[in-house]
């Protein structure tokens, strides 16, 4: 049985996040890990045969006359129980949530994240950023101006050898921000994660995306370029 699964049965069964990193020699980001992907549920009848119970709440004793017409508990509204405190004041309900989630993440969680979002952008782009051909130029009006003799209006155009070079430059930098963040999840993440095997994936096939920009930056010229950019589409998309 893997690791992650033994581990959620000592969890149930009440088991620290320490001790159970201590048992199978992992992190206790590690152990919080598993508990976030796999959705551990702490069994609670589990809980209660080991004697775990909760604080009774403290209060005036019976008769004290200064609680009376007081229910217990903060006021309606109160906020004081938040864990954002003063930013719920001002951020809306879905920035909250948000910032909810995130307190429930591991260091290694979140720089997962900025890794899947910058490599899912990469890789949508290479369906939607590339021209057509040499003739796959962009016009559109930009502004007009009327008056009682006439009128003129002017018009934007991006060759297509404009707009493959703007994509490239955008790749270029965004394969850079992508190698950064997968450095910064190998540096905060536990060697023995999981996801460590999906970076190999992701670098694999940023290598492949990254030699066939090489080749199609530096083996030809001018519009000349885009009969090359069309092959080598053809050939990743039938490859």
């Amino acid at each position: 049985m893997e690791k992650h699964k033994l581990a959620e049965v000592d969890y149930n069964e009440g088991m620290k996040y320490k001790d159970i990193a201590l048992k199978y020699e992992v992190s206790m980001n590690t152990v919080k890990s598993w508990k976030k992907r796999h959705n551990w549920n702490r069994d609670k009848d589990a809980l209660k045969e080991k004697g775990v119970h909760t604080k009774e709440r403290g209060g005036a004793p019976p008769g004290n006359e200064f609680a009376k017409g007081n229910s217990g508990g903060a006021p309606a509204g109160n906020q004081n129980a938040r864990t954002h405190g003063l930013f719920s004041k001002f951020l809306n309900d879905d920035a909250l949530e948000i910032m909810d989630i995130i307190d429930q993440q591991t260091p290694a969680d979140i720089a997962w994240d900025l890794v899947k979002i910058q490599y899912t952008a990469i890789i949508r782009s290479q369906k939607v950023m590339w021209v057509r051909d040499s003739l796959d130029h962009l016009d559109d009006k930009s502004g007009e101006s009327w008056g009682e003799g006439g009128g003129s209006e002017s018009r934007k155009v991006a060759y297509a050898y404009e707009q493959q070079a703007a994509f490239l430059a955008s790749q270029s930098r965004a394969m850079s921000e992508l190698r950064y963040a997968i450095k910064n999840f190998l540096d905060i993440s536990d060697a023995f994660d999981e996801r460590h095997e999906k970076v190999k994936l992701m670098q694999a096939r940023i290598t492949n995306i990254e030699a066939k920009t090489a080749l199609i930056k530096g083996a030809k010229k001018d519009t000349s370029l885009m009969e090359l950019l069309i092959n080598t589409v053809k050939d990743d998309k039938n490859g």
